[in-house]
């Protein structure tokens, strides 16, 4: 069983994770992205972001978690959602953006490289994925859950060439310098 498929492991980490959303990551993508545009956020956990890239965009939430998509979608029945593994990225539609927010960092860096290469074939030409990590150069366990931690050098190594980096920025989360981003377009 997955951590979170344990409604209250959910609820544990809804309540630690109130305060903190992605506003940040998603004015730097309105930077890249017209509004309007389809965005597929891997990993949508309670939705907040979710919430915040509905209001510019055609958002598609997805996460792994059942408990997740089924707790979304009691308070927003009409919203777009798909349960969905971000390494295989089975999902046969495209989008212009795809976003995370601190969730491929529950991946091994393999793993990360997987995504990374699935993501490109679901994105449109030219479309962006921006993706947030814990910066750091070490891996944990907390509860069962993995987590890696990357530095620029790190992430550079994992990109495959279906991508041009547009930028890798280390960024002030909970404490100073504790995050990065990955701004990626698709080659077309």
């Amino acid at each position: 069983m997955d951590y979170f498929d344990d409604k209250k492991n959910v609820e544990e980490y809804i309540q630690m994770a109130s305060g903190y959303d992605g506003r940040v990551l998603i004015d730097i993508l309105s930077k890249y992205l017209p509004k309007g545009g389809a965005v597929l956020e891997l990993g949508m956990g309670p939705g907040v972001d979710l919430l915040l890239l509905s209001q510019n965009y055609n958002a598609t939430g997805s996460d792994r978690s059942k408990v997740f998509i089924e707790r979304f979608r009691k308070q927003h029945p009409s919203a777009d959602l798909v349960q969905l593994n971000a390494v295989e990225m089975n999902i046969d539609r495209t989008f212009d953006s795809i976003y995370s927010n601190k969730v491929l960092h529950h991946l091994t860096s393999q793993e990360l490289k997987s995504s990374l290469h699935n993501q490109a074939r679901v994105l449109n030409s030219s479309g962006i994925a921006l993706h947030s990590f814990w910066y750091g150069d070490k891996e944990e366990t907390h509860h069962g859950l993995k987590f890696v931690y990357y530095t620029e050098a790190s992430l550079r190594e994992l990109v495959g060439s279906e991508y041009e980096i547009l930028d890798i920025q280390i960024y002030t989360e909970m404490s100073s310098d504790d995050s990065l981003y990955l701004l990626l377009r698709k080659k077309t």
